[in-house]
């Protein structure tokens, strides 16, 4: 695999860098050799955090953690990452796709393996909530979302008669998906 690793705030010692390759080296048998991986260290008052990004073909394996401790922050990090790869590719066998991305031995194991029921009930809906989509401005929305206590909301803006969807970020900012047709 292919390693970008950078920092923010801290120095990027040769131990952390031999630490991030050696914990990622535990996803090779899943991934192909010419994988890029892009790691971020950062430290932002007393946390320590680390962000991994894999792109491969169809969707991106991403995770975030943040721990007091950088070591602590990578193991966490590349415990999340395997149970992602292993849950995209069982995925895509179940929809008998066929992604180049994984190694084939790691396809043939796959092919072996019964899917856990933890996997089909992670993938089911357990409720459907139907409402009236009204016209507000962005700020009213805001607002709507606050006093629900929700992380999202769906409104119509009013600006533009389209459907969009308010969410809170990290660090108490808000971001909008406002989708194109």
């Amino acid at each position: 695999m292919n390693y970008m690793i950078s920092g923010k705030n801290i120095e990027v010692t040769e131990a952390l860098k031999q630490k991030i390759m050696d914990k990622l080296n535990r996803l090779s048998k899943f991934l192909n050799d010419d994988t890029h991986v892009h790691v971020t260290l950062s430290v932002q008052k007393l946390q320590q955090i680390i962000e991994i990004t894999i792109p491969i073909k169809g969707t991106i394996l991403r995770t975030e953690v943040e721990e007091h401790d950088m070591y602590a922050a990578i193991d966490k990090a590349i415990d999340i990452l395997e149970k992602q790869v292993v849950k995209y590719r069982s995925k895509l066998k179940d929809k008998h796709k066929h992604d180049n991305s994984f190694k084939e031995e790691f396809l043939k194991e796959l092919h072996n393996i019964e899917h856990d029921e933890e996997v089909h009930n992670e993938l089911k809906i357990a409720k459907i909530k139907t409402f009236d989509v009204k016209p507000m401005a962005r700020e009213e929305a805001i607002m709507q979302m606050d006093l629900l206590g929700h992380d999202f909301f769906v409104f119509r803006d009013m600006d533009n008669e389209r459907i969009n969807i308010i969410y809170k970020r990290k660090g108490g900012t808000y971001g909008l998906i406002d989708p194109e047709y």
